[in-house]
């Protein structure tokens, strides 16, 4: 079986994007106000969207199964107050609920928090419950900085953050440190804002002591961790100058890398530096690179290509395909087994 652990719902039926330009439009015109109940989307709209695209690549490149989220540029938790965020966060939740209903051995929901700048992480706690015990959620994106580019949030070594871990590691799921968009011109979204996410956060983690609280908690650092394994000898002298553990003793054993890095020297460099036991197989196809790569001809985030050509052995491929993701999404593992697999 072959898992990708990072997948979003980038092609959602536009009645969504309309209904959510109606709800931004309504905090500064009260008379725009969306339907409360969400927008009219059929279960035929969703089917048309997820087969002629996620479905459609997804059996053209042989994956069997996507942890699937809301669209994370859609997220956009810097926009509005807590009370936009909740019921923003509410219905795509519940989309990608549904596209597993439809599809339930080829998609598994993972939700987005209803977080906003400034406001108790803690305020997450009813949807989180909601995702997870309702739609079924085994993962969850959490921002590092829902002020979209401006980094006002604490660090995620903050006890501000507890409340979330506490519930992460009772419901024993992974979070995926995941950014929105940005609202600072000097940051493109997924070719800056994402990436310096993906390093600082692992920075923050490296400087704090976080995993001496919460030893089981496990996160998940999207995009082959941004600069952190090209930079592997810097965060290891920097460990060193700040007392810290050796990094696979203050880190490795919570932290891990997935494998949306579109190119084979990427890929290759990835699995040369960080143990393999921390990597986990994705793509996030349909996402911020969607063209053909005119050096190979394949999509640039066809990351299954990548893999098969790094030399690894057959049980290699194996663990980081399917069995890595099995043992970091305990609940995605249950839920397999449960259906045979």
């Amino acid at each position: 079986m072959i898992i990708d652990i990072h997948g979003h719902y980038t092609t959602a039926p536009p009645a969504l994007g309309a209904w959510r330009e109606r709800q931004i439009a309504s905090l500064t015109d009260p008379a725009a106000a969306p339907d409360p109940a969400g927008p009219r989307i059929s279960d035929d709209e969703v089917r048309e969207s997820i087969e002629a695209n996620q479905l459609r690549l997804m059996d053209e490149r042989g994956i069997d199964v996507t942890v699937f989220s809301p669209r994370a540029s859609f997220m956009a938790h810097h926009i509005g107050d807590f009370t936009t965020s909740a019921r923003w966060a509410a219905l795509c939740n519940d989309l990608c609920h549904r596209v597993s209903t439809l599809y339930p051995e080829r998609f598994v929901p993972a939700a987005m928090l209803p977080q906003s700048p400034g406001v108790d992480p803690a305020t997450c706690l009813p949807e989180l419950r909601r995702a997870v015990e309702e739609l079924g959620a085994v993962a969850v994106n959490l921002n590092p900085d829902p002020s979209g580019g401006h980094w006002t949030a604490p660090p995620l070594t903050d006890r501000s953050w507890y409340p979330l871990y506490e519930k992460l590691v009772e419901y024993d799921i992974p979070a995926m440190v995941h950014v929105s968009t940005s609202d600072n011109e000097a940051f493109h979204t997924t070719g800056a804002h994402y990436l310096n996410a993906d390093t600082t956060a692992f920075m923050q983690l490296v400087q704090g002591d976080l995993f001496a609280d919460f030893p089981t908690l496990r996160l998940v650092i999207p995009h082959g961790g941004g600069a952190v394994p090209y930079h592997w000898g810097r965060f290891r002298g920097l460990a060193m100058a700040l007392k810290k553990p050796p990094l696979e003793e203050h880190v490795l054993g919570n932290v891990f890398f997935d494998t949306c890095v579109y190119h084979q020297p990427g890929i290759d460099l990835l699995l040369g530096v960080v143990p393999h036991r921390n990597i986990l197989f994705a793509s996030e196809m349909i996402g911020a690179v969607r063209s053909v790569d005119p050096d190979t001809g394949h999509y640039f985030d066809d990351t299954r290509r990548y893999l098969e050509a790094a030399g690894l052995s057959a049980p290699e491929l194996a663990a980081l395909q399917e069995y890595h993701a099995r043992t970091v999404y305990p609940r995605l593992d249950a839920l397999l087994t449960r259906q045979g697999r």
